[in-house]
C-alpha cells in the first residue's frame, strides 16, 4: 500500500445514497474514482446498513477484497488472513474473522412483535414484509431483496405513522434496549452499535497490523446513520442527497459537503480529499 513509514489511507464508505444512488443502486458514476482508489492501493471499506449477504455480492462486482461493516455497525468482516495475525474479540466464521457489536436478529423481532399491540398498522418490517414486501418497499428485485432480508442483528422498520407516533415508538423501542437509528428509508431496530464504533475498532485493527504508522481515513455518509462514522473518521464526506438534507455534524472542521448527488458526489468528495492529503504531504 505505502512505504513502511508512510500514513495509511483508508476509505469507509456507505453504500445507499452515497456510492450507490438512492433511486437504482448503480455506483456507475464513482467508477473511474474507485479505480484511482485502487491504483494507489487505498481500501474502501463499506460500513453500511446492508447484510453480509448484500455486501458480497457488491465486493463481488468491484473485486473489493477488504473488510467491511454490516448493518449498521453491528459486525466487522475481515477476510480471514487479511492482517498476519487474527484480531483479538473475534471469531473466525465462513472465512471471516467476525467482530460482533450486537444481539442477535431475533431479540428484535421478538421485540417488534410486541408492539404490534400499542402500534397496530403504524409501521412494517423486513421479515414481516417477505421478499415481496422488500421490493414494493426498496424496488429492489426479488433476488436482491431476499439477500437483504438475510439479516444477523438487526432489523429495517418502515415507518407508517405520524410523525410524533414515530418518535413515541421509537422511545418505547429505546426503553427496550434497542437502538433506533434513522436511515435514509428505514429505521434500524439493533443493539447498542454504530458505524463509529466499528470504524474505530477496524482503524485500530489496521494500525495494529501496521505499527509505528498513523492513519488517514475518510467516512463518506449521507444520512442520519452515517453521523457517528462521520464524526469518528479523519475527515467527513457528506455527500449531497436529493432526499434529505446533510447530517448535522458537532464537528465543524475536516469536513467535506459534495456538490454532486450519491455517486457523482461520492467521486467528487474522494478526488477532493485525495487533492488535501496530496497537498498537505
Amino acid at each position: 500500500m505505502t512505504g513502511p513509514d508512510e500514513a495509511l489511507r483508508l476509505v469507509f464508505t456507505d453504500l445507499d445514497g452515497s456510492l450507490l444512488d438512492h433511486h437504482n443502486y448503480s455506483y456507475h458514476d464513482a467508477l473511474p474514482q474507485l479505480r484511482v482508489l485502487e491504483r494507489l492501493a487505498i481500501p474502501v471499506i463499506p460500513a453500511t446498513s446492508k447484510t453480509r449477504s448484500e455486501v458480497s455480492q457488491l465486493r463481488d462486482d468491484l473485486a473489493n477484497t477488504h473488510p467491511f461493516i454490516t448493518e449498521n455497525g453491528a459486525a466487522v468482516l475481515i477476510p480471514v488472513d487479511y492482517f498476519a495475525r487474527q484480531p483479538p474479540d473475534t471469531i473466525e466464521r465462513d472465512g471471516f474473522w467476525v467482530r460482533e457489536f450486537a444481539r442477535p436478529r431475533s431479540d428484535w423481532l421478538d421485540l417488534l412483535g410486541a408492539m404490534k399491540r400499542s402500534f397496530a398498522g403504524e409501521f412494517d418490517y423486513f421479515f414481516q414484509a417477505g421478499t415481496a414486501g422488500i421490493s414494493r418497499m426498496t424496488g429492489l428485485p426479488a433476488d436482491k431483496a431476499e439477500r437483504a432480508n438475510q439479516r444477523d442483528y438487526s432489523e429495517p422498520v418502515l415507518w407508517l405513522g405520524s410523525a410524533q407516533r414515530k418518535l413515541d415508538f421509537m422511545a418505547a423501542l429505546a426503553a427496550q434496549g434497542a437502538s433506533v437509528q434513522q436511515g435514509g428509508r428505514f429505521l434500524a431496530v439493533s443493539g447498542d452499535c454504530d458505524k463509529g464504533r466499528a470504524l474505530t475498532w477496524l482503524r485500530d485493527a489496521y494500525l495494529q497490523a501496521a505499527p509505528g504508522r498513523c492513519c488517514h481515513d475518510l467516512a463518506v455518509g449521507d444520512s442520519g446513520n452515517d453521523r457517528a462514522m462521520l464524526e469518528a473518521a479523519g475527515t467527513a464526506l457528506l455527500v449531497r442527497s436529493a432526499v434529505h438534507d446533510f447530517p448535522v455534524l458537532e464537528r465543524t472542521t475536516g469536513v467535506i459537503h459534495s456538490r454532486g448527488y450519491g455517486p457523482a458526489g461520492w467521486a467528487e468528495g474522494v478526488a477532493l480529499w485525495l487533492h488535501q492529503l496530496r497537498k498537505d504531504s
